[in-house]
């Protein structure tokens, strides 16, 4: 990355510029340590539409492990829209997924019954003809974040409610029962082959706790925690990823409604919320931030605290257990 000072001009430069080969070459020797110290030898993965996963893929296929199993995990009862693009990536890298339909499974743990109920609270005519997602407003504008649920019925027909705490906890619960499935599945396989499970939040996502504790957040090795997200994407391109992967939209793979990461979680697009962030952990000034993304500066100081707030309020996410004393022979070790 660019060294730069805190000019919002350069910013722009620095977020973009990643020089990937240096990049991937740095990454070897930490992915290296990590397969030591946990005795496992190869690395294993959740094969998804977002470009992370080809650095992923990119390290454990051709820098570090012997062999790699992408996992698909599909919910086919939400039509989730990613399987063409994760068969398209595991095709280009010569990776053989293994399929697994874990709508019985959120069925039968009352997932869906979970979520749906909490939906028609706010809108009683909704049933599983209907498709649904969430999306988030209020943060931008430096209010405090609120939820509305989205739906649309058989006939096309689009509804909006504004959803309260209880309802929103509620369905996104039950969503995050897939996200905890998934990574069940992960480690099931991990396990019987003696792999370690690779991650791939991005330093947005990571930063910002956009993740599921105990689900997508879990992982033995996360690589790219610390790249931004439009840097990933320059890692993909200098990887040869596919250009339909390289320039696929980021979306939470959620809801039975197609949805972007920014309607549901960021008050901005990827690349605004990329420039955003570098710029507060670099000092810069809400205006010239505002000048850069041609937004007022009291919405730039919104976002700056937006920014903020996810921070505080989703620090438990990556908060180890608390325990009530100490056991030395263990804390030594890690």
């Amino acid at each position: 990355m660019l060294q730069v000072g805190p000019d919002i001009g350069l910013a722009v430069e620095c977020v973009a510029s990643i020089r990937p080969a240096d990049r991937a070459a740095k990454s070897e020797p930490a992915i290296e340590r990590v397969t030591f110290a946990a005795k496992l030898y190869a690395f294993h993965l959740h094969l998804r539409a977002a470009a992370e996963v080809v650095i992923e893929i990119g390290y454990a296929v051709e820098i570090r492990a012997p062999l790699a199993v992408a996992v698909l995990p599909l919910d086919v009862a939400t039509h989730c829209h990613s399987e063409p693009s994760d068969n398209l990536l595991a095709s280009h890298l010569g990776v053989e997924p293994e399929t697994f339909d874990i709508a019985p499974a959120l069925e039968a743990i009352g997932a869906y019954a979970a979520r749906d109920a909490a939906v028609r609270t706010v809108l009683p005519e909704y049933d599983d003809r209907w498709k649904m997602k969430l999306a988030i407003s209020g943060g931008s504008e430096g209010a405090i974040n609120r939820f509305r649920l989205v739906a649309r019925s058989p006939d096309g027909a689009m509804h909006e409610r504004e959803l309260r705490l209880h309802e929103y906890l509620t369905i996104v619960a039950a969503t995050s029962y897939k996200q905890r499935l998934r990574k069940t599945i992960e480690y099931f396989h991990a396990d019987r082959l003696h792999y370690a499970v690779v991650g791939t939040p991005n330093r947005l996502e990571y930063d910002q706790g956009f993740f599921v504790k105990n689900g997508d957040g879990s992982a033995d090795v996360k690589p790219i925690a610390h790249l931004y997200k439009t840097q990933v994407y320059a890692m993909a391109r200098h990887l040869g990823l596919p250009d339909r992967v390289c320039e696929a939209q980021p979306t939470t793979d959620t809801y039975s409604l197609e949805q972007g990461q920014d309607e549901f979680y960021f008050a901005l697009p990827y690349r605004s919320m990329d420039l955003a962030l570098w710029a507060l952990e670099h000092g810069v000034e809400a205006g010239e931030l505002a000048k850069a993304l041609d937004i007022t500066p009291v919405q730039a100081a919104a976002v700056y605290e937006d920014i903020a707030r996810k921070r505080r309020t989703t620090r438990p996410l990556h908060l180890r257990p608390l325990l009530l004393g100490t056991v030395p022979s263990v804390d030594a070790a890690t």
